[in-house]
C-alpha cells in the first residue's frame, strides 16, 4: 500500500511539472537554458558571500577597530591639546580619520542596533572585541562618512572615517558582473535558439499546408543536420505522393478512353437493333455502365488539378446557393455574421462537393438548408435536410465508394453510391472533417469543419 501510495504521488508531482512545463519547443530549450544558467549564478553567489564578502567584510572591520583602538589608547595616555593634535594629524595623514575629542561628555544612551547590515554587525564584533569601551555608530553623521563615538573615562571621542574603510564596491561590481553576463548570455542563447527553431517551424508549416492541399512555396532544407535529414524526408515524401497521385490521374485517363470507345460501339449497334425490350434492356444497362464510369472517375480524380487560390467562403457558400437557386433548386442559406478569414482552397472542388450532399439530400427530403458558422480556429458548414435520415449504424459506411442505402440499386433513388465519397476526399484533400448526425430539421446533417 504505501508503494502504490508513493508511485501515485510521484505520478501527481510529475502531471503537476508536465503541466506548467513550456509546450513549444522554444520554450523548453529556454528552461533547459535557463535552469543552469540560474543554477551556476546561485552558486557563485552564495559561494562569493559566504567566502569572499564574509573574508573582505572582517577584514576591513578588523582593520577600522584596530585602528580606532590603537587612537583610543594613544588618548587615553594622554589627552592634552598637544598630544591631541598630534593624534588627529597623525590620524588624517595614515589613517584617513578625523578625530574630535569632547572632554567631561557623556556618550549618549540610544539604541544602535542593526538587523539588516551585516557589515555593522561585523564592525560591532570587532569593536567589542578590540575596543571594549561603550561605543556608538552612526552611518548617517555626514555625506558617505561614518562616525564611531567612544566613550573614554573622562570624555568621548568621535572617529569620523571614509565609508570605503568599512564598505567594499566588490559587491556591487560582482552583482553586476553576474546580472550582466547573465543577461548577455541569455541574449546570445536566445538568438542562436530562434535561429535553430526557425527551421523547424518552418518544415511544420510546410508539413501542414501541404495536409491541407496548399502550396507550398520557396521551402528548402536549412537548419541542423538532423532538421535537414527531416526536411529531405519531407520533400521526398511530397514528391512521391504527388507522383502517385498523376500517375493515379493518367491511368484513370487511358481507362476512360478505354472504356468509352466500345461503350460507344454498344451504343450505336443497340440503337439499330430497333425498339424491342431486351434492346431496351440492354440500353439501359449500358446508361448504367456510362454513369458507374464517370462517377468512379470523378471520384478517382479528386479535386483533380485544380490550384489552390485564396478563397473568401462566405462569398463562395453564398454564390453556390444563388447558382443552385438559378437552377431551380429551393435551397435555405444562413451565414454567420462575423468575419472569416480568407484561406487557400480549391473553390470548384468544394462547390462540387455541396452539390453532392445537396443532391443527396434534395433526393430524400423536400426541405434543405446550409448553414455558414465560424469558430475560434475553423468554419463549419452543415447541410441539413427533413428526410427520413440514416441509421447511425450505417453513417460510417455510407462514405465508402458505391455503397448505397437503397437496395434496390435504382440510378433514380440512389445514384451511383459515390457521391458522399467524393465530397469526404475533397474535404479531406483540404485538411477538413465531415461527419453525420442527426438535423434539427428532423432528417440527416451533414457536417464540414475546415481549419483556418
Amino acid at each position: 500500500m504505501a508503494t502504490l501510495a508513493e508511485n501515485a504521488r510521484q505520478t501527481k508531482r510529475r502531471s503537476w511539472l508536465k503541466r506548467r512545463m513550456p509546450k513549444t519547443l522554444f520554450g523548453r530549450a529556454l528552461v533547459i537554458f535557463l535552469t543552469p544558467l540560474i543554477l551556476m549564478q546561485a552558486i557563485s553567489t552564495y559561494v562569493f558571500y559566504d567566502r569572499h564578502w564574509d573574508t573582505m567584510v572582517r577584514r576591513l572591520s578588523t582593520s577600522l577597530a584596530g585602528d580606532i583602538a590603537l587612537i583610543v589608547t594613544e588618548v587615553e595616555t594622554d589627552s592634552s591639546p598637544a598630544a591631541l593634535a598630534r593624534i588627529d594629524r597623525l590620524a588624517r595623514n595614515h589613517l584617513g580619520l578625523v578625530l574630535t575629542y569632547r572632554s567631561g561628555a557623556i556618550l549618549e544612551n540610544r539604541s544602535t542596533a542593526t538587523l539588516f547590515d551585516p557589515t555593522l554587525r561585523q564592525m560591532r564584533r570587532s569593536m567589542t572585541e578590540q575596543v571594549r569601551r561603550p561605543y556608538m555608530i552612526d552611518t548617517e553623521a555626514a555625506d558617505r562618512q561614518i562616525a564611531i563615538t567612544v566613550q573614554l573615562s573622562d570624555g568621548v571621542l568621535e572617529v569620523l572615517a571614509h565609508e570605503k574603510r568599512l564598505y567594499t564596491s566588490t559587491t556591487y561590481i560582482f552583482v553586476m558582473w553576474m546580472v550582466g553576463s547573465a543577461l548577455i548570455l541569455f541574449a546570445i542563447a536566445l538568438i542562436f535558439m530562434r535561429n535553430q527553431i526557425r527551421p523547424i517551424r518552418r518544415l511544420a508549416i510546410a508539413a501542414r499546408a501541404f495536409g491541407l492541399g496548399r502550396e507550398v512555396a520557396n521551402f528548402k532544407p536549412e537548419g541542423a543536420h538532423e532538421v535537414r535529414q527531416a526536411a529531405e524526408a519531407f520533400q521526398q515524401m511530397r514528391a512521391r505522393i504527388r507522383r502517385q497521385i498523376k500517375q493515379r490521374t493518367d491511368m484513370l485517363s487511358g481507362v476512360s478512353h478505354d472504356l468509352r470507345t466500345p461503350l460507344t460501339r454498344m451504343k450505336l449497334q443497340l440503337a439499330m437493333l430497333g425498339e424491342d425490350k431486351a434492346v431496351q434492356e440492354l440500353q439501359a444497362d449500358v446508361q448504367d455502365m456510362e454513369r458507374m464510369v464517370e462517377g468512379y472517375l470523378a471520384f478517382a480524380r479528386g479535386e483533380g488539378t485544380e490550384a489552390s487560390i485564396t478563397t473568401d467562403v462566405k462569398a463562395l457558400v453564398k454564390d453556390f446557393a444563388i447558382g443552385e437557386r438559378r437552377g431551380g433548386i429551393p435551397l435555405e442559406l444562413e451565414t454567420t455574421d462575423r468575419a472569416i478569414q480568407p484561406i487557400e482552397m480549391k473553390p470548384q472542388s468544394m462547390k462540387r462537393a455541396l452539390t453532392n450532399l445537396v443532391s443527396n439530400a434534395r433526393r430524400h427530403a423536400k426541405t434543405v438548408r446550409i448553414t455558414l458558422d465560424a469558430i475560434e480556429d475553423a468554419y463549419e458548414i452543415f447541410v441539413d435536410d427533413d428526410g427520413p435520415g440514416i441509421p447511425e449504424a450505417e453513417r460510417g459506411r455510407v462514405f465508402k465508394p458505391f455503397y448505397r442505402g437503397d437496395p434496390s440499386r435504382n440510378p433514380e433513388t440512389g445514384g451511383t453510391g459515390l457521391g458522399l465519397t467524393i465530397a469526404r476526399d475533397i474535404v479531406h484533400s483540404h485538411g477538413g472533417e465531415i461527419g453525420l448526425e442527426e438535423s434539427p430539421l428532423g432528417g440527416l446533417r451533414v457536417r464540414i469543419r475546415m481549419p483556418v
